[in-house]
């Protein structure tokens, strides 16, 4: 992938964490362009944010993006959900089925890590 659309992908994600962070408890500042740069790691982001467990991330995410949070209520790996949303916003389709308990990948984006 070329810099300029790897530098799109991260302000588009950048942007819908900015959206949905919380205003009684915004995320301290720098952490939602770390955030948006650890999701183009090869890990799970939370690895890839030097946590120590999906947990932590879970506890992170309800603390500074409760509305993102209670939007992933099928507890959906984060990267995966993040760009489902991103794509929903752009109308561009990237799932094989349009409901995620009838797609054929769900052990892909649902799995335990």
């Amino acid at each position: 992938m070329d810099t300029a659309c790897l530098d799109e992908e991260i302000a588009d994600l950048a942007l819908l964490l900015r959206e949905f962070a919380c205003d009684q408890d915004p995320p301290p500042s720098g952490l939602i362009d770390h955030m948006a740069q650890a999701a183009m790691q090869p890990n799970h982001l939370w690895e890839d944010l030097g946590l120590r467990s999906r947990d932590e991330l879970q506890g992170l995410m309800q603390r500074h993006f409760p509305r993102l949070k209670a939007l992933n209520h099928a507890n959906m790996r984060w990267k995966k959900f993040f760009y489902r949303l991103l794509c929903e916003r752009a109308q561009v389709l990237i799932c094989k089925s349009p409901h995620c308990e009838t797609c054929d990948d769900q052990a892909l984006c649902f799995g335990p890590e």
